[in-house]
């Protein structure tokens, strides 16, 4: 867990003198489609002791309708621990957002089970789908050993895994090898395993999609043989999915899903939708497909959802979207923006 510092009005950081704090990470981002419709959510995590960021990050949960657990780690002194800060800005029009993640003393790197009764956690408290993401898992050696020994209790008891490899280049400096096999065996216990081409080649070693001609079409079909060779080499999931985005301006994207269910392939041709920010939308799509598997509705709903979610996700300044109610969400879907009284 951390904060993102973001200039206000759409203004680059380097010329800004406002800017908003707003807590954010990518797993609470997915989660959110869940807690704000009623289901409930608990986060793993790590917290500076008696830090005022911290204080604030627990605040939000609670708020987010989120029950939380996680270790209080002393900071230690000037240069010890602390929450990471992402400075972003949200970019406008022809100019494109930049982001600088700034983790140094990330408290979060010392996730450890140890500090979790998992045997509570699963098989007391009970737990539907246990969500991991690619960033935790390759933030350090902690963490990835962390992702790994939850991954396996999982396993161990039953519960149904979701992975979004979410591949960050500077994660995985000298450490490709040991994070290879890592995500490889996460990946192979995974029921719902998410992510897009730089994900399934750059994580798992998976052949990219093939260039077959022009158009969207074709650009689709590419898509689905990948999926198709990852199916191949990790047969245990019942679910993959990768969402298609095109960006037209920073304000102006074409939004697409494909999701792989069982032998059932489930395509949203990629739709305009207007963008306030980014960032968040595929994790939004992520919490909006999971949402819709825990409730059991027919699988062509599933990645109509998660479409939804992630453009309603697009549509806030916080990095995760906050449905009032499902017929938010699916009102996004038939593409009905019509004032509602």
């Amino acid at each position: 867990m951390g904060v993102r510092i973001t200039p206000v009005n759409g203004q680059p950081v380097h010329s800004s003198k406002l800017f908003e704090m707003e807590v954010s990470s990518a797993e609470t981002n997915v989660a959110s489609i869940a807690s704000y419709l009623g289901l409930p959510v608990k986060v793993l995590t790590t917290f500076v002791k008696d830090s005022p960021i911290a204080q604030m990050i627990k605040s939000n949960l609670r708020a987010r309708n989120m029950d939380y657990e996680g270790a209080e780690v002393p900071q230690g002194d000037p240069w010890g621990y602390r929450h990471q800060f992402n400075i972003a800005d949200s970019g406008f029009g022809t100019r494109g957002p930049r982001v600088l993640n700034d983790r140094a003393g990330e408290v979060g790197r010392t996730l450890n089970v140890k500090d979790f009764d998992l045997e509570r956690v699963f098989e007391k408290e009970g737990v539907q789908i246990l969500h991991l993401s690619g960033l935790i898992g390759a933030l350090s050696v902690e963490t990835s050993e962390f992702c790994l020994q939850l991954a396996r209790y999982a396993k161990k008891t039953g519960t149904r895994i979701s992975f979004d490899l979410n591949y960050r280049a500077s994660f995985w400096k000298g450490r490709d090898k040991e994070l290879r096999e890592i995500f490889t065996e996460i990946a192979s216990v995974a029921d719902i395993l998410i992510g897009n081409e730089e994900d399934f080649q750059l994580c798992l070693g998976i052949k990219g999609p093939e260039a077959g001609g022009k158009g969207i079409e074709a650009e689709i079909e590419g898509f689905k043989g990948m999926i198709g060779r990852v199916k191949a080499a990790f047969p245990h999931a019942s679910v993959y999915a990768t969402t298609l985005r095109e960006v037209i301006s920073v304000n102006e994207h074409l939004w697409g899903a494909v999701m792989l269910e069982e032998e059932n392939w489930h395509v949203i041709m990629p739709r305009k939708i207007n963008v306030l920010d980014r960032i968040g939308g595929g994790d939004g799509f992520v919490g909006g497909l999971l949402y819709a598997i825990l409730k059991g509705w027919e699988p062509d709903t599933w990645p109509k959802f998660g479409w939804a979610s992630g453009a309603l996700a697009t549509t806030f300044l916080t990095d995760y979207a906050q449905p009032a109610d499902e017929d938010m969400v699916w009102s996004i879907w038939g593409g009905n923006a019509r004032v509602k009284r």
